[in-house]
């Protein structure tokens, strides 16, 4: 498995010129981030192999992802928001949950399953040290299900396990994006292989574990149709080793080399016509599908004309929930034969075909 030591970091790996552009770019960043609080705390429901849950999510603020410190992924703009020197202490962490529980007990929606992000590796323990997650696991224990994020390198038996032994349902959500390797390493820059990613998957469910895994529609320099053929072939061949697949449609963060793409007319969020025609392909695969839009209807993130925007997001959110493909087929719009155009007509050497 790739370990991420500082030598995969280091020039000569053939991910030279991707990092020393991310590095340049995220140098522009001059925000700070009150390690007290966490990057951001949500309610929502979710789709689960037991069934819909109200799910709290935590999105913690750590040191940051260490492979996007060292250049990272394309898209990924996430290390921005972490608290910078690398480390926040077990005492600020724990704060952090407190903060969420605060706001869960606000909203007054009691959640069976809490979702854990550190827009890195939760299982890094440079990001959160071992004692922090054993205090977690003990906060949590009350809950039916637990999802932790965290890059395949760093999952291993004992570490879930401070989760099972406390009688939680437990799924690793692992940022596989795709499972090709070329694109994952000359479109998103992440150092990892889809081999990296099954030992992963094995290691989770022999520690009695489930794999979430979350792929990415549209990295930088492929055609809508590319990234829709990826999208469709990396569902069908991962559904072995996952049990839910989050298909996340590219938005465009800051502090990003997408971003410097998206100002230079270079590249275009997908369409939501898209996300909806991978949905109703893959439906009858053996893995639950599903997609969040982050962004939605907005320049910056999955859109399609403006006019139909709301009603294509809210039918997605639907599906989600229910599985059904024919909530898919309800909204309509004049601007579907612009996408069916941009589907037949735009390439490699001349996207985004219409910004």
């Amino acid at each position: 498995m790739s370990e991420p030591s500082s030598s995969v970091y280091e020039l000569g790996k053939g991910m030279d010129a991707h990092n020393l552009t991310m590095r340049e770019i995220r140098s522009r960043n001059q925000k700070t981030h009150d390690p007290k609080f966490p990057t951001r705390v949500w309610i929502d429901e979710d789709n689960t192999p037991s069934g819909i849950y109200n799910s709290l999510t935590i999105i913690l603020n750590t040191g940051g992802c260490r492979w996007a410190r060292a250049g990272g992924c394309t898209m990924c703009g996430y290390v921005a928001e972490s608290v910078k020197g690398g480390s926040v202490s077990h005492e600020n962490l724990l704060t952090q949950v407190t903060v969420a529980l605060d706001y869960e007990k606000q909203q007054n929606i009691s959640c069976g399953q809490v979702k854990i992000y550190t827009s890195g590796s939760f299982f890094d323990e440079r990001e959160v040290p071992s004692v922090t997650r054993k205090s977690i696991a003990e906060i949590f224990s009350n809950r039916d299900r637990i999802v932790i994020e965290s890059l395949p390198d760093f999952v291993t038996e004992s570490k879930i396990s401070d989760f099972t032994n406390m009688n939680l349902s437990v799924d690793i959500a692992i940022g596989l994006e795709t499972t090709s390797d070329r694109i994952r390493k000359d479109c998103i820059n992440k150092y990892f292989t889809f081999e990296d990613f099954t030992i992963a998957s094995d290691v989770a469910n022999q520690a009695g574990a489930g794999i979430k895994a979350y792929l990415l529609l549209k990295p930088p320099f492929l055609s809508e149709s590319e990234s829709i053929t990826d999208m469709i072939d990396s569902i069908n061949q991962v559904s072995p080793y996952a049990h839910t697949v989050s298909m996340n449609p590219s938005n465009v963060q800051r502090h990003t080399l997408v971003e410097r793409l998206y100002f230079s007319h270079g590249y275009r969020p997908p369409w939501l016509w898209s996300i909806s025609h991978v949905l109703r392909e893959t439906v009858k695969t053996n893995v639950i599908v599903v997609s969040d839009p982050v962004g939605s209807g907005s320049n910056r993130g999955p859109h399609n004309c403006g006019s139909c925007d709301e009603k294509v997001f809210h039918s997605i959110k639907d599906f989600n929930l229910r599985q059904d493909p024919s909530v898919l087929s309800e909204p309509s719009c004049n601007c579907q034969d612009t996408w069916n155009f941009i589907l037949e007509h735009e390439t490699g050497y001349n996207l985004p075909l219409l910004h």
